[in-house]
């Protein structure tokens, strides 16, 4: 008797051809906060006389509190399946994110609407929408990974000529109810219909598949997940790329407006970012497929170093900013889809939700403080010029802690 043929990557594309999109809007979806918020800082600040520290401050609470949950939040993924976290929450964050509008003027009404925020995106880290993946794809896991965080690449792409738009016509307080009410009449039908994993059936179904999950599924324990050199590195990458990257992407605009580019320009160009990470993402996901992944990602977490060294001597030609959004969004595009990749071949999808909960913690981290300190170094010395100098140091960092983890083969890559 044989045994049945490996499913191959057109089997899985063919099973599930829309389970990847739903899953990269629902990422989108899941950090409007993070890239639909840098045109808003301007006007909220001149309204309230605020400075640029005090605006940001309330993502770097939003996201401290992601990091503490979530490790908790991929066990739990681990346990009951992503789809009832994606949808509920991507409903929550929406009405969240729309209440930014309510601000008062007082900061401890501005830090509570952001906690609102903080824990309505716990359940919607890209853990949630990463794991349902993992579950159908495993050929083409890289390409169906790269897919997936495409939905990062969109929100960089979309929603800063968007919230620009909404501010000049709605004002700032209509901007952010219109943003997510729009963005969630797109997305959320495609995420309802089509975001379905593995382990995210009926009941019947879910006692027949028990026997086979967890336990049953390859992969390393958690505590040899967590203690591992290779996780290590992995969680120095995370916090040091988004530290830097993100706090560029949420600083753009207004790094481009100090070079003298006007609101809507600064806004152009700061959409580069996004349209290029999808070429960095779907190009990083066919090169995980086919070269070391290690290898692939010290080769593009060093992109942005270029992209700095232009802002930084560039002398503000329009050409110079637009050849940084690129670089910068190059890298952009593959930075979690290496990480992600890695991680399952590394150490399976028995505990992938705790595993990657644990470097989402990282992420989280450098996403709240990298923002806050471009913001204290623009408040002290007004200029972005010592941050980026900062971030080439920080990004060449991370390339050596990718470029040195093992090249060889994978203890689960065939899983």
């Amino acid at each position: 008797m044989h045994a049945p043929a490996s499913p191959t990557a057109r089997d899985e594309w063919r099973a599930h051809p829309l389970l990847p999109v739903a899953a990269g809007l629902g990422y989108a979806t899941s950090v409007i906060h993070i890239y639909g918020v840098g045109p808003f800082y301007g006007p909220v600040a001149a309204e309230f006389g605020w400075s640029r520290t005090e605006v940001t401050f309330g993502l770097t609470l939003a996201t401290l509190v992601q990091a503490v949950g979530g490790v908790f939040i991929g066990l739990a993924v681990d346990r009951f399946g992503p789809r009832r976290f994606g949808v509920a929450g991507l409903v929550l964050l929406g009405i969240a994110f729309a209440l930014l509008g309510s601000a008062n003027g007082s900061l401890l009404n501005w830090y509570l609407l952001w906690g609102l925020i903080a824990l309505a995106a716990l359940p919607v880290q890209a853990s949630v929408w990463t794991s349902a993946v993992a579950s159908r794809f495993t050929v083409s896991r890289g390409m169906a990974f790269a897919v997936t965080l495409c939905g990062a690449s969109i929100a960089a792409g979309v929603f800063p000529p968007m919230a620009t738009w909404l501010i000049g016509t709605f004002g700032w307080r209509g901007a952010f109810p219109m943003q997510a009410a729009i963005w969630l009449g797109v997305a959320f039908p495609v995420i309802f219909a089509f975001f379905h994993g593995r382990y995210d059936k009926g009941r019947k179904q879910q006692a027949e598949d028990a026997a086979a999950r967890p336990a049953d599924l390859p992969g390393a324990s958690l505590r040899e997940g967590l203690t591992s050199s290779v996780y290590h590195r992995l969680f120095v990458a995370s916090l040091l790329f988004t530290f830097t990257v993100i706090a560029l992407v949420v600083h753009f605009t207004a790094i481009l407006g100090d070079a003298g580019a006007s609101p809507m320009t600064a806004a152009a160009i700061a959409s580069f970012v996004g349209w290029f990470s999808l070429a960095g993402r779907l190009g990083t996901g066919a090169l995980l497929d086919r070269l070391p992944a290690s290898l692939v990602g010290a080769a593009v977490f060093m992109l942005p170093v270029l992209g700095c060294l232009l802002l930084l001597l560039g002398g503000g030609s329009l050409a110079a900013m637009g050849a940084a959004s690129a670089l910068i969004g190059l890298t952009l595009g593959a930075e979690i889809d290496v990480v992600v990749y890695l991680l399952t071949r590394h150490f399976g999808l028995r505990n992938f939700g705790g595993l990657y909960g644990g470097l989402l913690a990282a992420l989280s981290i450098g996403t709240a403080i990298g923002p806050l300190a471009a913001a204290q170094f623009y408040d002290r010395t007004g200029s972005y010029g010592g941050f980026l100098w900062l971030a080439l140091a920080f990004m060449a960092a991370s390339s050596v802690a990718i470029g040195t983890l093992p090249r060889g083969k994978e203890a689960y890559a065939a899983h």
